[in-house]
């Protein structure tokens, strides 16, 4: 049965809330992290022309950086419901940082997976979980709205890295870039990393708005499900069906975007932009749909609104051939993909509790990065086989299409019965 013990923390907070400065830190984090990440789109064409592999080997080495970090996820969303974000994010800034450094030294397949796919996988694994697990725990009232703020670290890390690499590249070559971008995401995150705390317990403070309109200052949100007693629930295997959807169709278009521009004639620099211009809408989404539109209607309808609007841009990527046409689909997309982003730990904590709300998190966001990992490498396959990408990216429509429908008939779990 779903645990019912309620937790009482000390006081209340005061009045310089220490929850903020947990925000900024884990916005700072998810800027370099998610930024670095996304780039390997921008990296794939001189990485391919000098060494002459295929779209699908060399997609390869991100899908299994994706997998990797995401069955991580789950571990290291246990090990920082027990110990805390501290010692898990320095360990993964530290590997995700090292693994850019030694990119800069690549020259085989095998190093590009084992550099890429391991090394950097392995970093990746704390990008996610163990930053919105802690702000879903430090904050009751406004969780949406500052989950949003985090998560707009991601979009804002999209928004910049591409034409600052694809500009780094042109002056310096990939492999000076890398180590640009390695030793100055290694810094950064290793330092904020510092200033992140599990809970508000641990301050002897309340969560944000705990005690609003409850008795005793008792914040009811701490009651849930274990992981067991979450994976006997069908609501959970189609949690985890909706967002490997999500991640299959969000990651085919962060990784091959900017080479199926480029493929259309767009040059380089205006290819990148299109990621860009995504991102900075995603920061939109992040704010207005995931963040204060979500505390206000719930996030389950956040999530249909996305998935609408992804899979009708992918629709209309099959058909696009103008950079005008291609910046549509990066205005509407990047909105649809920010605000489903921006809805899944709050989803996660509605549909499940905080009881272990790291481990659950980390679960269902295995299900975002196999999709993630799974679709970047068949959108490659697809395209070696038929020289183009209008078959690929009419496959990721589909895939939206039915995470769509899992989202429409998702309801509350009955333990629980709070709204979506």
């Amino acid at each position: 049965m779903v645990n019912q013990k309620l937790q009482q923390y000390p006081k209340a907070e005061p009045r310089l809330f220490y929850g903020y400065t947990l925000v900024l830190s884990a916005l700072v984090i998810m800027v370099l992290l998610w930024g670095a990440y996304s780039v390997y789109g921008v990296f794939f064409n001189p990485l391919v022309d000098e060494f002459d592999w295929t779209r699908a080997a060399t997609s390869g080495a991100f899908s299994l950086a994706t997998i990797l970090s995401g069955v991580l996820g789950v571990v290291v969303g246990g090990i920082t419901d027990r110990f805390g974000p501290r010692i898990v994010m320095t360990v993964s800034c530290l590997l995700f940082g090292l693994g850019h450094l030694l990119m800069s030294q690549v020259s085989t397949l095998w190093q590009l997976y084992l550099f890429y796919g391991v090394i950097i996988g392995i970093g990746m694994s704390g990008s996610w979980v163990p930053l919105l697990s802690i702000v879903a725990r430090w904050f009751s009232r406004r969780r949406s709205l500052m989950t949003g703020i985090v998560i707009a670290g991601l979009s804002v890390g999209r928004m910049i890295a591409p034409p600052v690499i694809s500009g780094l590249i042109a002056v310096y070559e990939w492999r000076l870039s890398y180590i640009i971008l390695g030793g100055t995401v290694l810094f950064l995150t290793v330092i904020a990393s510092q200033f992140l705390k599990r809970d508000p317990a641990q301050m002897g403070l309340l969560p944000y708005g705990a005690n609003e309109g409850k008795p005793g200052g008792l914040d009811l949100d701490v009651r849930g499900f274990s992981l067991r007693e979450a994976g006997r629930t069908w609501q959970f295997w189609s949690a985890f069906a909706m967002f490997f959807c999500f991640g299959f169709g969000s990651f085919s278009i962060w990784v091959h975007i900017v080479p199926h521009a480029i493929e259309l004639g767009i040059p380089d620099i205006s290819a990148a932009s299109i990621i860009s211009i995504s991102s900075g809408l995603g920061i939109l989404g992040n704010f207005v749909l995931g963040g204060i539109i979500g505390d206000k209607v719930g996030n389950r309808k956040i999530i249909i609104v996305g998935f609408t609007l992804i899979s009708g841009m992918l629709f209309w990527l099959v058909f696009a051939r103008e950079l005008w046409m291609l910046y549509i689909f990066a205005v509407v997309a990047g909105l649809g993909i920010g605000g489903m982003a921006a809805s899944e730990p709050p989803l996660v904590a509605r549909l499940f509790g905080l009881r272990s709300h790291g481990v659950i998190l980390g679960f269902i966001g295995l299900g975002f990065t196999c999709g993630a990992a799974v679709g970047p490498y068949v959108t490659g396959y697809i395209f070696d086989l038929t020289s183009n990408y209008q078959t690929a990216f009419l496959i990721c429509a589909v895939t939206g299409v039915i995470g769509l429908i899992l989202a429409i008939i998702l309801r509350p779990t009955r333990e629980l019965d709070v709204r979506l």
